[in-house]
């Protein structure tokens, strides 16, 4: 009888195993270069790079900094790190995260306690924290939907709620090289774990 693989090889040359994922087998490479090269809304968004989940982590950080200025930079870090389980499990959207149910959930609630424990954080972000960072993902979802997902203003008002009209003007999406973008997780990465 053969035994399914439970594990993936990252080019660091760990092993993760992704149904009992350790923090010592995660590496800051790989989430961001993982990131870098997976595309949010499956894909289907206008420009000549894809819209990675590594740049929309960097929006979330930025706009979840903005909205609460005096944020300890461990919580900056947990925002930045908000969608990192996606590195290895992709980008779902979330009607088919809808139609998996929750076994979807329970491996990215896995993932997300390893990556956190691996950096210094709680493996459970308090709900308070949690709750101000999924309003920055909402913020940078509706921006998204609107400027490179081809939503009308009203059907992203509908999905994600209108962010406040100053922060619907000033965000700016804009994709970039998965290079680039990968670079810029790095460094703002290190920033934020030097800065804890």
């Amino acid at each position: 009888m053969t035994t399914r693989r439970a594990w993936q090889r990252m080019l660091s040359g760990r092993r993760l195993d992704l149904l009992d994922p350790t923090p010592v087998d995660i590496e800051i490479e790989d989430i961001a270069h993982g990131l870098a090269f997976v595309a949010r809304w499956n894909g289907q968004t206008r420009g000549d790079w894809p819209y990675s989940v590594a740049e929309h982590s960097l929006l979330v950080e930025e706009i979840f900094a903005a909205q609460n200025p005096g944020a300890e930079p461990r919580w900056r870090l947990a925002a930045l790190l908000h969608d990192a389980p996606e590195y290895v499990i992709g980008d779902m959207i979330s009607p088919v995260k809808d139609a998996v149910g929750p076994a979807y959930g329970e491996l990215d609630h896995r993932l997300a306690a390893a990556i956190h424990l691996r950096f210094g954080l709680p493996a459970e972000v308090p709900p308070k924290v949690k709750k101000l960072i999924k309003k920055a993902d909402r913020i940078s979802a509706w921006a998204e939907a609107v400027q490179i997902a081809g939503f009308t203003t009203a059907e992203a008002d509908r999905f994600f709620g209108r962010p406040e009209a100053r922060l619907a003007q000033d965000l700016r999406i804009d994709p970039r090289p998965p290079v680039v973008v990968r670079e810029a997780y790095l460094a703002r990465h290190a920033g934020l774990l030097a800065a804890c």
